[in-house]
């Protein structure tokens, strides 16, 4: 299992030379929260999808 700190290095690496800064923390940002979200579907912390159409639809 990979460091918080060696995947930050790799998502980086994995960018063009020419990547600005804000290409840099938006790519690690959208990491963060896709992992957050993972985490939380593993604590049971979802909604199945027919429960968020039925929320979307109430909008």
């Amino acid at each position: 299992m990979q460091t918080l700190k060696q995947e930050a290095i790799d998502a980086i690496s994995k960018l063009p030379e020419t990547a600005h800064f804000e290409e840099i923390t938006y790519r690690l940002y959208i990491i963060d929260r896709v992992k957050k979200g993972l985490d939380a579907i593993k604590r049971g912390e979802s909604i199945a999808v027919a429960d968020l159409k039925v929320e979307l639809g109430s909008w």
